[in-house]
């Protein structure tokens, strides 16, 4: 029988549990905005406290008898094609965690692609496996990692047939897609499982001119962030699974186990109408936002000093397999303005957020909330931004290093690395030493530091130039990176 998608559990026992005017003696306190304080109920509205329920003794029975949310996954499961899936609302920092420890255990190896998002690596040191890196292809021209080859992998398998997986990042935060196909074929010729990051391509599924998604490409686990390209809440992450390499009964208590006990149902209500949205809607949704990403790619390009990057420059040989257009990456060399000050100036003098910015290039997100109006607002912001590039120019430069310099040995695990006496030494004294901490650039947040690595001067001038010229790094115990935390006890040091 198939699935009938005009359904969306959550959201029905919500309405559901209103119209029973039920009365919690439970958590939360605020019992349905009755105590929340007046001013708080002012700026967030009173549905936000309305669908803050319990879920358990709530939302549902104390024994989960209506099985609310586990209709709720196998109709988003159904909807993408996958065999089981799990609602996180916790983000995909909890899901790919969860996946992760589902394929290796503490101390096994698992090939990892060296331009995972931080919540990797905290996976790698809460979890304690071995990560065998593999190296993106860079596009030197524009200093850009585009996601590993099929080859890459294949290599490290051969180099490490221990290997209990493989995990890569698709898209990229840039729209950059991997050969996903390609890499499971790689996994599969070995048993052994594919993990897919694809927070960035909650809408992959749902419109045939996007790159292909990982459950329909043959991956076994996949992580998306419903609230990135979707119109989930925040937080609001699903992981999907196929194929019999990966126990789900195992992938769900290892979420279980990291996952909170007070799972929002505000999340998952989103997570949920998200589902109902795009499985009823999602091809005219997606083809309107490909056609606006279209416009305005091409009005932006039009705009002197602006090139936006297309498949052509991201796509082939040694480089990416596909092309996601709907983060719409400008290249503002030819205004000789960083992407630093542009975001800054553009957040200031026009009130426009942008999706990620670098020493060189800006990003818009283009989604299927977006229209003519969003569209316009922001050419007309763009083409301000070059009557003004005169005052933006100059300021300091990034010393962007070649990516063989970017590369540091993995000295520790980054486990060992992260829990080992530590202490914070100046950064002028840190080239030879051992990390303890990540140093990220966000956004995107890829770390360019792993606790383990031993800094080399390269990588430490390319981060405290990148934070003179405006770069953030929040998840270093010194931000400014005046001092760096190092592992106290170093043989070589």
């Amino acid at each position: 029988m198939s699935a009938d998608h005009t359904q969306a559990p959550v959201l029905e026992a919500l309405a559901a549990y209103h119209e029973r005017d039920e009365l919690g003696f439970t958590p939360p306190g605020h019992k349905q905005a009755r105590g929340a304080d007046p001013q708080v109920r002012a700026v967030l509205g009173d549905a936000v406290f309305y669908g803050d329920v319990l879920a358990n003794g709530g939302l549902d029975d104390r024994r989960r008898r209506g099985r609310v949310l586990e209709r709720a996954e196998q109709l988003m499961a159904d909807a993408v094609h996958a065999e089981h899936t799990f609602f996180s609302t916790c983000g995909s920092s909890l899901s790919v965690k969860a996946a992760m420890l589902t394929v290796a255990a503490p101390h096994e190896k698992l090939l990892v692609s060296r331009d995972a998002h931080k919540s990797v690596v905290a996976g790698l040191i809460l979890c304690g496996i071995e990560p065998v890196w593999i190296e993106p292809q860079w596009d030197r021209e524009r200093h850009l990692a585009h996601p590993p080859s099929p080859q890459a992998y294949e290599a490290a398998f051969a180099a490490h047939p221990d290997a209990k997986g493989a995990l890569v990042t698709s898209p990229t935060p840039y729209g950059a897609a991997a050969d996903v196909r390609a890499l499971a074929e790689v996994c599969h010729q070995r048993s052994r499982p594919l993990i897919v990051d694809e927070a960035w391509g909650a809408h992959l599924p749902f419109h045939p001119d996007l790159p292909s998604w990982a459950m329909d490409a043959g991956a076994d686990i996949c992580v998306t962030s419903i609230h990135k390209m979707g119109s989930g809440l925040e937080q609001g992450s699903v992981f999907h699974l196929r194929g019999d390499l990966v126990d789900p009964d195992a992938l769900e208590l290892r979420a279980d186990l990291l996952g909170t006990t007070s799972p929002s149902v505000l999340l998952y209500a989103g997570i949920d109408g998200w589902r109902r949205q795009m499985a009823l809607h999602g091809h005219r949704l997606m083809s309107h936002a490909l056609e606006l990403a279209a416009t305005a790619r091409e009005s932006i390009e039009a705009i002197d000093g602006m090139h936006v990057n297309d498949r052509d420059d991201f796509c082939g040989p040694d480089a990416a397999a596909d092309f996601d257009p709907l983060p719409v990456v400008i290249d503002l060399s030819g205004l000789g303005v960083s992407g630093y000050r542009a975001a800054d100036w553009l957040r200031e003098h026009h009130h426009i957020d942008l999706h990620l910015f670098d020493h060189r290039r800006i990003s818009a997100q283009i989604t299927h909330a977006d229209d003519a109006t969003t569209i316009g607002r922001l050419l007309d912001a763009l083409r301000d931004l070059t009557r003004h590039r005169g005052e933006l120019r100059g300021g300091p430069m990034v010393a962007i290093p070649s990516p063989a310099e970017l590369r540091m040995e993995q000295a520790l695990l980054p486990r060992d690395a992260f829990f080992a006496a530590t202490r914070d030494i100046p950064i002028d004294e840190a080239d030879g030493r051992i990390a303890a901490e990540m140093m990220t650039p966000y956004p995107p947040g890829i770390p360019v530091v792993l606790p383990g690595e031993r800094l080399t001067e390269p990588v430490l001038t390319y981060l405290r130039s990148g934070i003179d010229a405006g770069m953030n790094v929040p998840d270093a115990t010194d931000s400014r990176l005046h001092t760096v935390r190092v592992v106290h006890s170093d043989p070589k040091s």
